[in-house]
C-alpha cells in the first residue's frame, strides 16, 4: 500500500487502498492486523482507517475482533453461491429496466468498455480486461435508474475477488467472456428487454458455475450441485 497525502477525498482514497490491498493479497486472508498499523502503513491518522474498516467489514471483507484487531476474511465456496445468487436476482431484472427505458448514453457507454475489453484480450491483459468487464456491469446497473442496487453489486465483486478466484486461462478464456458480454450490448443496443435480461441471465449462470466447480476441484472440498432455478421467479 502507499502512503496518502491528506486532501478532500481522503476517507474514500483509504477505503480504496484497503480494499485492493485486500483483494490484491497484500493484505493476507486470516491474518490480524491493527487499525495503528495500517495508519502507520498509509501515513494517515487512525480514525479514517477505522471508518473504512467498518465499511469493509459491512462488505464481508473483514472482521473486527475485541481487544485484538480486524481479520481479513477468506470467501468460502458458500459465499461464492450466495453471491452470484444475488447477483442473478439484482442484476437480470435490472438489464430489463435498463433495456425498456433507453437510458441516454448507455449504448455508448456499453461500446466503449467492450472496446476496451477487446484490446485488454489481444494483449491478454487480465486486469484491464476485468475492469472494463467490471465498469460494463455497472454501466448497466447504473442505467437501471437504482444506484443502491449498482453500488452493492459492485461490492458483491469483491466477495469472488477476496478468493483470488477468475476463470479466465482455467475454464475459459477472455474470448469466450467477451463474446457473452457483446450478445448482452447487443441486444440491449436493439431495445430488446426480455432478451437482453436473458442473456445477462446466461452470462451470471455460466459464470457462477464455472468459477464453483474450479474452486471445489482446486481446494478438494466438497458441495452439493447449486441450482439457481428458484431464481427466476416466472419459472
Amino acid at each position: 500500500m502507499r502512503q496518502i497525502d491528506t486532501d478532500r477525498n481522503l476517507a474514500k482514497t483509504i477505503l480504496g487502498e484497503l480494499r485492493g490491498a485486500i483483494v490484491s493479497g497484500e493484505l493476507v486472508p486470516g491474518t490480524l492486523y491493527s487499525v495503528h498499523d495500517l495508519a502507520a502503513r498509509l501515513g494517515v491518522s487512525r480514525t479514517p482507517v477505522r471508518e473504512a474498516l467498518i465499511q469493509l467489514a459491512e462488505r464481508g471483507m473483514v472482521r473486527f475482533e475485541r481487544n485484538r484487531g480486524i481479520r481479513v476474511l477468506q470467501t468460502s465456496l458458500h459465499d461464492l453461491e450466495e453471491v452470484f445468487a444475488i447477483r442473478l436476482l439484482l442484476e437480470v431484472p435490472a438489464t430489463y429496466r435498463a433495456t425498456s427505458q433507453g437510458t441516454p448514453g448507455l449504448v455508448t457507454d456499453l461500446r466503449a468498455h467492450l472496446d476496451a475489453m477487446r484490446r485488454a484480450a489481444e494483449t491478454h491483459d487480465e486486469t484491464e480486461f476485468m475492469t472494463a468487464d467490471r465498469r460494463f456491469h455497472e454501466a448497466i446497473n447504473v442505467a437501471s435508474g437504482n444506484l443502491r442496487l449498482a453500488r452493492y453489486v459492485d461490492s458483491l465483486r469483491d466477495m469472488v475477488f477476496l478468493r483470488g478466484t477468475s476463470t479466465v486461462d482455467r475454464s475459459r478464456g477472455l474470448s469466450d467472456i467477451l463474446a457473452e458480454h457483446e450478445e448482452i450490448a447487443e441486444l440491449v443496443e436493439q431495445g430488446k428487454p426480455s432478451e437482453a435480461a436473458e442473456a445477462m441471465r446466461r452470462h451470471l449462470l455460466t459464470t457462477a458455475r464455472l468459477i464453483i466447480a474450479q474452486e471445489s476441484a482446486e481446494s478438494g472440498e466438497s458441495v452439493p450441485p447449486v441450482s439457481y432455478d428458484w431464481t427466476r421467479l416466472s419459472g
